[in-house]
């Protein structure tokens, strides 16, 4: 291997190289003060309370495998060059902590931590992409912080034992994850290093939820794809720009001064917040991921955090020792003093990595001057190149289907943010289907909630996500594609109920008839909100008057009283721009019904009517009609006045309209009255939907499974006591005697054997009667065919001979079991006999 050849003193917190002549400088100080400043950091390292690492060793099983617990030739080999490199990075670099590279394992075996890493690519989608499977990592395995937190432990149990123990310390969840992301794709390193206090404690009271930052990350996103180049220009602006500018310019001081007051208070709040001085601050050991990009369409390096799965900045880690994966080790070499932010992360940069096993997928860069290295001497190339990693030593990674799905230790996880707690739950583990609760409060203590969010899965009701606020009782619930009524989100306030309250329903207009995509409804007012319909409507507005409140119980079907309907349509070209109604009012109160039609080209207003309804008489007929009832505006100076009977025929079209939509206003009700009481009965009997692959949670197959394994066994049953009560029959024509007698033994044995004789003969005549019959046939068709061969068909020729073929198989068949029938008939006959006699209800008498 390379020899480590050092350029100068390492910088024991920093890592780096420095040349600087520093003799003459120590020279001029006291011996007195270099002995003080030397036994400083070990008096304050006395001081802590610290523990020891502590190695758990475990007796082999007959079960467990030879690699766990013995090396081959190879491991030895490795063992021996990290060894070799260890030494030469103790004896180079004594300042440094020491290298993390042949931990044992739970056998106390010495394993090269590049052979602890196993790629394992595992049959579930969950865990195909980093987020994900850091997320699964981090629920399933119990975080253990590390014993000593400043010294690297002395055991690296295999990844099949911390998925046995379901936990693990940052060591273990690392070469886990690090282990699947490879095996999916992923560029990634585990990392051992220098961690804050918080993540090494995994202390995440301090920051901020993740599903905080993903909320307000979408809600961004959904404005944004709110702007649309298509959308109608404003009108122009004509007020002064001066005057504007100076307006914007008052506005963005007073922005301006906003920003500075929150940011003082901000700066605040984060002093009363900061947390205690460390004083192990930069002595902190921890591993974490390290995925580099370029693989799997990554575009930019970054860091998981195995404790929480998500990505976390660099300021959380103060510096790098190591780096390895499954085919190689690097040394750090570069200075983390300022933190690493700034470091290089090209391992193939021998100036700041440097490598163990010569052999690398990634193709080194040369330092200046240095061409040939590597190139001197031949044998020592041969040696380098002989040694490579081997295969890992532990056994494939195995997860179930249950252990996905159940995903946290005993099925649900707390974990508490600022100012949040965020609950998991494992699939079908709460009978209302809840898979994730998210408590927002107001002070850091979490003792005043203010907001509340449910996410659920496999709902009957198609319930995917609720979101309470617990300060305005708001409560917006999320419905997935599929609900009766296309119901996709409803929100309402938990403190109104009644048909008065407060409410809005957005539906999947694509699966309803009707084109409806929202319905708000208040105390006095519903507004429906249509798309894509047939007739161009886009909004119905109905206004309601407020009812009398009255003494006594509630009437059952009281409808609200309507005062009146607007109805918008869109524009529909093939009308004409005045004859095509923009807006229809139905006002109820006041008998009148108006019309606004659609503006015109090159116009500035529209044209409108109004008709006055006409009282109706006695046979629901409207009364004498005159041009009275009609009040219109033409934009058209020339446009004639319409004669009485298209006034009466606008009428009574009108008319029927307003029926028809009174009509439909009321279906709208009593369809929002179903959906609250079906959502009532929903949220008190909850139902959970269970796939039909899902066969251990199938209630109806593992009831069909039953019944037919019932069917079988007492199938089973039938037919051996059918086999085993053989005299059964006989002994009842002689009236199931109880002590059988010599004489009944032997009448037993006369019957069955002739009956069985008698059975054999039978069959053998009903073979023989069968050959007779096909025989007399074939020769009737042959008579036959003798007959009228000359006039026969080449069609009826071919019938002909595919019948005499049918038939010669038949005879040669039924040949064929007659003569078997007589080849067995005595052997049955014969093995019957012998059966009586063996009986032992019978062979005392039969001997």
């Amino acid at each position: 291997m390379d020899t480590l050849e050092p350029t100068g003193q390492m910088d024991p917190h920093s890592g780096d190289m420095h040349t600087t002549d520093v003799t003459s400088a120590v020279s001029e100080i006291p011996s007195d003060t270099l002995l003080n400043e030397a036994e400083e950091p070990t008096r304050q390292m006395s001081e802590l309370e610290l523990g020891k690492p502590e190695v758990v060793i475990l007796e082999p099983s007959t079960s467990t495998p030879a690699s766990y617990t013995t090396n081959n030739s190879k491991e030895n080999l490795i063992l021996e060059y990290a060894e070799n490199f260890r030494r030469q990075f103790v004896h180079l670099y004594r300042d440094r902590k020491p290298l993390f590279i042949n931990p044992v394992n739970e056998y106390g075996v010495e394993k090269v931590v590049c052979t602890s890493i196993r790629p394992t690519l595992l049959p579930y989608k969950e865990l195909y992409d980093w987020d994900e499977c850091a997320r699964f990592v981090s629920d399933y395995l119990t975080y253990k912080p590390l014993d000593c937190p400043n010294e690297i432990p002395l055991q690296l149990p295999s990844s099949t034992r911390v998925l046995e123990l379901q936990e693990g310390n940052c060591f273990d969840l690392s070469m886990l994850l690090c282990s699947l992301l490879i095996a999916a794709g992923y560029d990634a390193y585990c990392v051992c290093g220098y961690a804050t206090r918080e993540v090494t404690l995994m202390d995440q009271t301090r920051d901020e939820c993740p599903l905080l930052r993903q909320t307000s990350v979408s809600k961004e996103k959904e404005q944004l794809n709110t702007d649309n180049k298509y959308d109608v220009k404003p009108p122009r602006d004509l007020r002064s720009k001066y005057l504007l500018m100076m307006e914007e310019r008052t506005r963005q001081e007073q922005r301006a001064e906003e920003e500075t007051l929150k940011e003082a208070e901000r700066s605040r709040i984060a002093e009363l917040e900061k947390p205690p001085p460390d004083k192990l601050y930069g002595m902190r050991i921890h591993c974490w991921v390290l995925v580099l990009a370029g693989k799997r369409e990554v575009p930019e390096n970054f860091f998981i955090e195995p404790s929480t799965g998500i990505c976390q900045e660099s300021m959380h880690y103060l510096g790098i020792e190591t780096v390895w994966n499954d085919s190689n080790y690097w040394v750090n070499m570069q200075d983390c003093s300022r933190g690493i932010g700034g470091m290089s992360f090209d391992l193939a940069d021998i100036a700041r990595w440097e490598f163990m096993f010569p052999r690398s997928d990634k193709p080194l860069l040369l330092l200046p001057g240095d061409e040939d290295y590597g190139m001197d001497d031949d044998d020592d190339d041969d040696d380098d190149d002989d040694v490579e990693v081997p295969v890992s030593w532990v056994s494939e990674i195995f997860l179930s289907l249950a252990d996905i799905q159940r995903r946290c230790p005993e099925g649900k996880k707390t974990i508490l943010y600022k100012k949040a707690k965020h609950e998991i739950f494992a699939e079908y583990l709460m009978p209302d289907g809840m898979v994730c609760r998210l408590s927002m409060y107001e002070d850091n203590a979490l003792t005043q909630p203010l907001r509340e969010q449910e996410w659920f899965k496999h709902r009957e009701d198609k319930l995917e996500h609720r979101e309470r606020d617990l300060v305005t009782f708001k409560v917006v619930e999320r419905f997935l594609a599929g609900r009766r009524l296309a119901l996709r989100e409803h929100v309402y306030y938990s403190n109104q109920t009644g048909s008065e309250a407060t409410r809005s329903m957005t539906f999947d207009y694509k699966a309803r008839t009707d084109g409806l995509e929202v319905r708000e409804e208040g105390p006095t007012t519903m507004v429906e909100y249509f798309r894509d319909r047939d007739d161009f409507l886009l909004k119905r507005v109905i206004e309601y008057t407020k009812r009398v409140k009255k003494f006594g119980p509630a009437e059952e079907g009281h409808n609200k009283p309507i005062l009146q309907i607007t109805e918008y349509y869109a524009r529909d070209d093939s009308l004409k721009a005045d004859e095509d109604i923009a807006e229809l009012t139905f006002s109820l109160n006041e008998e009148r019904i108006l019309i606004k039609h659609h503006l015109q080209k090159e116009r500035i207003v529209a044209g409108t009517k109004e008709f006055l309804k006409p009282p109706q008489n006695e046979n629901k007929g409207l009364a004498d009609l005159t041009s009275d009832v009609l009040t219109a505006f033409q934009v058209d100076r020339g446009a004639k006045n319409p004669k009485l009977v298209h006034i009466y025929t606008m009428l009574i079209d009108l008319l029927n309209r307003e029926e028809s939509c009174i009509e439909t206003v009321r279906q709208s009700e009593q369809e929002v009255q179903d959906i609250l009481d079906k959502r009532t009965h929903e949220e008190l009997k909850t139902e959970l939907t269970v796939s039909i692959y899902d066969t251990a949670r199938n209630d109806t197959a593992k009831k069909r499974r039953g019944e037919i394994e019932r069917k079988k066994r007492e199938e089973e049953a039938r037919r051996e006591e059918m086999e085993l009560d053989y005299l059964a029959p006989f002994l009842a024509r002689l009236g199931d005697p109880s002590p059988i007698t010599k004489e009944s033994a032997l009448k037993l044995k006369e019957e069955c054997l002739q009956d069985l004789k008698k059975r054999l003969i039978d069959m053998a005549n009903l073979i023989q009667g069968r050959y007779e019959k096909e025989t007399l046939q074939l020769k009737q068709k042959q008579s036959w065919y003798q007959q009228n061969q000359t006039t026969m068909s080449k069609e009826e020729e071919e019938e002909y001979s595919s019948s005499c073929s049918e038939d010669y198989f038949k005879i040669q068949i039924l040949e064929q079991r007659l003569n078997r029938h007589k080849e067995l008939a005595p052997q049955k006959y014969l093995a019957l006999e012998a059966r009586l006699r063996n009986d032992p209800r019978l062979a005392a008498f039969l001997k």
